[in-house]
C-alpha cells in the first residue's frame, strides 16, 4: 500500500471537488477500498473521507416508496420497519451479504460501487493481464478456472461477475441512483464490458452518488431474495434472485412480476424474458419452470461456471414458488 494524501470533506461541494482530483478514491465504510489496497488493486493518490457529511445516511419510506441516503449503513437499511414491510427482498439481499460486522460498516453507495471478486482481478502480481485494471492487457480468466464467473453479459474482454446481492434486489424494482441533480435508472448504472471493462459505471470525476430511490408496488411488497453458495454464510452467490409478484382479483392470474439474478452475470441481471412469459398467465409451478429459463438466454459457458446454466433457472423458479406458497398459506389455497 502505497503513501496517500487523506483530506476529510466538509460539505458535498468539497467532496466532489477532491474527488476529481487525478487517482483519487472516496472513503465511506471502507471495507471495499481496503481490501483493494491490500492485494495492490487500489492506489490512491488522495483518499476523501465522506463518512461526515450531513443528511446522506437518511432512509425515508412513505406510500409512494423510498429513498436511502449513499451513506446509510446496510444494518440499518435492513433492519429498518419500512424497507422490510414495502421492500422485503431488499432487506433480506443486504442481511445475506457479508458479514454482520460488515453490513456495520458498509454503506449503500459503497456496496454498489464494489468491484468483482474475480480472483484474476484481485491477484495483479500474479495476473497482471486484466483488462480492468490495465485495459487492453487480456483476460486471465479466459481458458482458467472459471467457477465463480459470469456466464451472461460477458464479452471477449471479460467475463468477471458483479457480486453484489443489494444490486439485483434495486433493479428488480426499478430503483433510481441519485448522483447529486442526475438520476440514472439502476439498469443503466451497471455498464456491460463489452471492449471496455474498467469503465463499470458511469460516474464522471468528480460524481458522488447521493441517495438511492425505490418506487413502491405491489411487486417490490410480495418480494423475496433467494441466494444460493457453496456455504451458508459469508459466501458470495453462485446464483441469486430478486422476485417480486402482483396478483389479479382472483389471487392467481400474475398481474406483474419482477426478476432480476445475481451471481451469474457482469451487472446485476433483469430477466425481463422470464417476466414477460409469465404476465397474464395463472401462477402455476410447471409454466414457472419452463419461464425460468428464459432466464439464461444468451448465456455463454467458460468450463468450470457451466452448471450456473442449470442452477440459475432453479433458483429463479424456486424464489416465484416461494412467494406463490405464501400466497396460497395466505389465502388458505394450494399453490
Amino acid at each position: 500500500m502505497r503513501d496517500f494524501a487523506y483530506h476529510r470533506a466538509g460539505s458535498l461541494d468539497e467532496a466532489r471537488r477532491l474527488a476529481a482530483l487525478p487517482a483519487a478514491a472516496l472513503l465511506a465504510g471502507g471495507t471495499t477500498l481496503i481490501d483493494l489496497a491490500k492485494c495492490g488493486v487500489a492506489e490512491p493518490e488522495t483518499v476523501v473521507d465522506i463518512t461526515r457529511l450531513p443528511g446522506l445516511d437518511t432512509i425515508t419510506v412513505s406510500e409512494a416508496g423510498a429513498s436511502i441516503g449513499a451513506l446509510a449503513r446496510m444494518s440499518r437499511v435492513a433492519e429498518h420497519p419500512g424497507i422490510k414491510a414495502q421492500f422485503p427482498a431488499v432487506s433480506e439481499a443486504l442481511l445475506k451479504g457479508a458479514s454482520a460486522q460488515l453490513r456495520n460498516m458498509a454503506t449503500i453507495g459503497g456496496n454498489l460501487l464494489q468491484r468483482t471478486r474475480c480472483a484474476y482481478f484481485r491477484d495483479p502480481a500474479a495476473f497482471p493481464a486484466c483488462n480492468k485494471r490495465e485495459p487492453g492487457s487480456g483476460c486471465s480468466a479466459i481458458g482458467g478456472v472459471t467457477r465463480n464467473h459470469a456466464i451472461l453479459g460477458t464479452s471477449e474482454a471479460c467475463i468477471a461477475t458483479y457480486p453484489g446481492d443489494l444490486a439485483a434486489a434495486l433493479v428488480a424494482f426499478d430503483a433510481v441512483v441519485h448522483i447529486g441533480e442526475r438520476q440514472v435508472p439502476i439498469d443503466d448504472f451497471f455498464l456491460l464490458p463489452g471492449t471496455t471493462p474498467d469503465r463499470e459505471h458511469p460516474l464522471a470525476p468528480g460524481e458522488v452518488i447521493t441517495a438511492v430511490s425505490l418506487p413502491a408496488s405491489e411487486a417490490a411488497r410480495r418480494s423475496t431474495y433467494l441466494k444460493v453458495r457453496d456455504r451458508q454464510s459469508y459466501e458470495f452467490a453462485a446464483a441469486s434472485a430478486a422476485v417480486g409478484i402482483a396478483f389479479e382479483a382472483d389471487g392467481r392470474t400474475i398481474r406483474d412480476i419482477r426478476v432480476a439474478l445475481g451471481g451469474v452475470a457482469t451487472k446485476p441481471w433483469r430477466a425481463r424474458a422470464v417476466e414477460d412469459a409469465l404476465k397474464g398467465r395463472p401462477l402455476e409451478a410447471e409454466a414457472v419452470r419452463q419461464a425460468s429459463r428464459l432466464a439464461v438466454e444468451g448465456a455463454v459457458a467458460h468450463g468450470d461456471n457451466a452448471y450456473k446454466i442449470d442452477l440459475a433457472p432453479r433458483v429463479v423458479a424456486r424464489a416465484i414458488l416461494s412467494l406463490s406458497e405464501t400466497v396460497g398459506k395466505n389465502s388458505g389455497e394450494t399453490a
